[in-house]
């Protein structure tokens, strides 16, 4: 992170992201049943050959994002993780 002007800038991970080159819309299925729990898969299969994924998943956790697939989970999979750590610190 830099501060540049007042202007907080980061050297973003994400540029080195494998998602980078895929439609966006693959990581946003409208469902998790069907044809979106394929769309899922084949999302989470860029996620697993990604340089940055732990970085992903990691700001998917620390912002909540709730839609869409990060770091190669789904909004299940990150709820259930936030669940955890929640536990986890009380």
């Amino acid at each position: 992170m830099y501060v540049q002007n007042n202007v907080i800038t980061f050297a973003h991970w994400s540029r080195r992201s494998s998602c980078l080159g895929e439609d966006p819309e693959l990581f946003f299925p409208v469902s998790s049943e069907g044809p979106g729990q394929v769309q899922y898969e084949r999302a989470k299969a860029v996620c697993r050959r990604c340089p940055v994924r732990g970085r992903c998943l990691e700001y998917a956790l620390s912002t909540q994002q709730m839609y869409g697939v990060w770091g190669g989970t789904t909004p299940e999979e990150r709820r259930a993780t936030m669940s955890q750590m929640r536990r986890g610190v009380r």
